[in-house]
C-alpha cells in the first residue's frame, strides 16, 4: 500500500476515534443533565415530604392529585395552593421549628397545610377533631403550638373546638374556609437541626391514656413512601380511597405520601360512609382500598343487606388492612366478596408506617402480618433483650430508617423505647416463623397473666369473633384480690342477633384452653375505637369497675 493509502487509513481511524470520543462526551453530558434533572425533581433523594408534590407538579402538572366531593385538583393547582398557604402562615409568624396544630378531619385544606408547613420547616400537629375537649387540650398544652387551625368546613367537630378556642373564620388564599385562633407569641421554636429532621408530630395514646408526641422524621416518611409504592406496585393511574385520618400514620404515610409518591390520586373522604364507599367501588372510582378491619367488616355487613354476594369492580386491584389484628373469618369473607386477596401488614407511628407487609406476588392464606420491608431489621427478644429462636413469641424490636427521632419533650419515655444502638422496642409481642412470616401476638401492655400462664388477647378475640353472632370483640385483663388476673370479654353483636352468653361460653370451651377463657362476656352496643379504628382498651378497662 502506498503512502497516500496509509494516510487515508490513518485519517479514517482518527475520524472514527474522534467520533467515539464525541459520542462519549455527548453521553457524559446527557448523563450529567439527567443527573441534574433528577436532583431537582426525583423524590427518592428528597429532603422533606413537600418535595413529593413538588416533583409531581413539575413532572405531571395536569394529573389529578385529589378528588374531594365534586372538586378535582391537579398537582399543579395543589402546588400553587401550597405556595399561597405558606404566605398566610408566614404572616401569622410561623417559621422553622414552630408547631402548628390542625384540628380537623381529612380535607384538601389539611393536605395543603401539611405540605406548606413542611416547606417552612414547621411541624404539623394534625389532631382528629373527633377527640374530646380534654384530649384536644392535653395535646395543645403539651406541644404549645404557635398557631391553631380548625378545618370546620369539613368537620362539625372542628367547628365546636374552634369556638372553644375563640377561633375566627377566615378564608386565606390556597386554603379556603378555616378557623384560626390567635397566634401564641410566646411559643418557642425548636432548634434548627431538630426542626429540619422532624416532619410531623403525631400524638398517640400512652399506656396510661396520656398522649405521647411522636417526632416522625422526613427521612423515615420518604423512605416508607418509596417502599410502599414498590410493595403495592402503585402507579399514576391509581386512585386510593383516603378515609383513614391523616392524624394517624396510616393516613399520613400509607395514603397521602405513598399515593402522591406514585403519582396517583386520592379519593379524599372526611368520614367513613359505608354506602358511599361501596358506591364508589361499584362505579370504578377506586383502585386501592385500604383501611382497618372494622371498616371492611362494616362494608361486608352493608353489602349483604343489599343482597350483594360479590362486588364487581373492574378497577379495584389492591385490598389492604392494617391498624389492628386480622382474624381468619373476616379475611375469608372479604376475599370472597371482592374476589381478590386481602393483604395485611403491621406498623406503628414510631416507625413512620408499616415495617411488615404481605407481598403482592405471594399473598398469605393465614393471617400473618407479612414479611419485613426493605431497610428494616426485626428481632424477637426475651425479657432481658436476648434473641429468641424462630417461632418463639417475644418482644419485637426494630431498627432502620423509619425509627422516630423520639417522643417530644419526654426524654424518659424516649430512653425507655430507644436503645443506644438504634433499636426501637415496639411494645408488641410477636414471632417470626422459619419462612420469615411475622405474626403479631399482642401488645406487651395488654398481656394477661392468668394462673401463671400468658394469655394474648388477640388469640381470644379471634376465637370470639368466629362466632356467627359476633361482629367485634375486645378482651382485657382485670386484677383480682388474690394477685391473679381474670379475663373480661366485651362483644358487639351483628345486627339482628341476640345475646346468648351461655352459647358463647360453650363456643369458647371447644376452642380455648381453660386458662384462656373469659370469666365474663359483656355485651356492649359498640366496641369503642380510637379515631384511627383501633380498639380503645383503655376505655374498656375503665368500664370494668361499673360491672363489679
Amino acid at each position: 500500500m502506498g503512502q497516500r493509502g496509509e494516510d487515508r487509513q490513518y485519517r479514517g481511524r482518527v475520524v472514527v476515534i474522534n467520533d467515539v470520543i464525541n459520542d462519549v462526551i455527548n453521553d457524559v453530558i446527557n448523563d450529567v443533565a439527567t443527573m441534574v434533572r433528577t436532583l431537582v425533581t426525583q423524590p427518592d433523594i428528597a429532603k422533606r415530604i413537600s418535595d413529593i408534590p413538588r416533583h409531581r407538579a413539575a413532572r405531571a402538572p395536569d394529573d389529578v392529585a385529589v378528588y374531594e366531593g365534586e372538586r378535582t385538583v391537579t398537582f399543579a393547582r395543589l402546588w400553587e395552593d401550597i405556595g399561597h398557604a405558606q404566605e398566610y402562615l408566614r404572616a401569622q409568624g410561623v417559621g422553622r421549628g414552630d408547631r402548628v396544630m390542625i384540628v380537623g378531619e381529612n380535607s384538601l385544606a389539611l393536605v395543603t397545610t401539611i405540605f406548606a408547613l413542611s416547606e417552612l420547616g414547621a411541624w404539623p400537629v394534625v389532631t382528629n377533631a373527633r377527640l374530646t375537649t380534654r384530649e384536644i387540650e392535653e395535646i395543645r398544652a403539651h406541644c404549645t403550638p404557635r398557631l391553631m387551625l380548625f378545618t370546620h368546613a369539613a368537620s362539625p367537630d372542628a367547628l365546636r373546638h374552634g369556638l372553644r378556642y375563640r377561633a375566627r373564620e377566615i378564608a386565606p388564599r390556597g386554603l379556603g374556609p378555616l378557623m384560626a385562633a390567635d397566634p401564641d407569641r410566646h411559643s418557642v421554636a425548636e432548634p434548627e437541626a431538630l426542626a429540619n429532621d422532624v416532619a410531623a408530630l403525631i400524638y398517640t395514646s400512652g399506656t396510661t391514656g396520656q398522649p405521647k408526641g411522636v417526632m416522625v422524621t422526613h427521612r423515615g416518611l420518604l423512605h416508607y413512601a418509596r417502599v410502599t409504592v414498590e410493595n403495592r406496585r402503585m402507579h399514576p393511574g391509581d386512585c386510593a380511597y383516603a378515609v383513614m385520618p391523616m392524624s394517624h400514620i396510616f393516613g399520613l404515610a400509607t395514603l397521602l405520601l405513598a399515593t402522591f409518591q406514585a403519582g396517583g390520586s386520592l379519593y379524599l373522604v372526611a368520614r367513613f360512609n359505608v354506602a358511599d364507599a361501596c358506591a364508589a367501588l361499584q362505579r370504578d372510582a377506586i383502585s386501592i382500598l385500604q383501611g382497618v378491619p372494622a371498616m371492611f367488616s362494616r362494608m361486608l355487613a352493608y353489602l349483604r343487606t343489599q343482597g350483594v354476594d360479590t362486588l364487581h369492580s373492574s378497577r379495584l386491584r389492591y385490598l389492604y388492612t392494617g391498624g389492628g389484628p386480622l382474624e381468619p373469618t373476616l379475611k375469608r369473607n372479604v376475599e370472597a366478596m371482592f374476589g381478590q386477596p386481602l393483604h395485611h401488614g403491621y406498623g406503628m407511628t414510631e416507625y413512620a408506617g408499616s415495617l411488615v407487609i404481605t407481598r403482592m406476588d405471594r399473598p398469605r392464606d393465614d393471617c400473618a402480618a407479612g414479611e419485613v420491608v426493605e431497610g428494616a431489621e426485626l428481632r424477637v427478644v426475651g425479657p432481658n433483650g436476648e434473641p429468641l429462636p424462630a417461632g418463639t413469641p417475644g418482644e419485637l424490636w426494630v431498627k432502620g430508617p423509619g425509627v422516630m427521632h423520639g417522643y417530644y419533650r419526654q426524654p424518659a419515655q424516649t430512653a425507655e423505647a430507644l436503645r443506644p444502638d438504634g433499636w426501637l422496642n415496639t411494645g408488641d409481642i410477636g414471632r417470626i416463623d422459619a419462612d420469615g412470616a411475622v405474626f403479631i401476638v399482642g401488645r406487651t401492655r395488654d398481656l394477661i397473666i392468668r394462673s401463671g400462664f400468658n394469655v394474648y388477647p388477640i388469640e381470644v378475640e379471634s376465637v370470639i369473633n368466629s362466632h356467627p353472632s359476633v361482629r367485634l370483640s375486645a378482651v382485657v385483663g382485670n386484677a383480682t384480690t388474690d394477685g391473679n388476673e381474670e379475663i373480661i370479654a366485651f362483644v358487639e353483636l351483628r345486627e339482628g342477633e341476640t345475646f346468648d352468653e351461655a352459647a358463647l361460653h360453650a363456643h369458647l370451651a371447644e376452642r380455648l384452653s381453660p386458662y384462656k377463657r373469659p370469666a365474663r362476656i359483656v355485651r356492649v352496643a359498640a366496641i369503642p375505637t380510637t379515631p384511627s379504628g383501633k380498639l380503645h382498651k383503655h376505655q374498656l378497662r375503665g368500664m370494668i369497675g361499673e360491672l363489679i
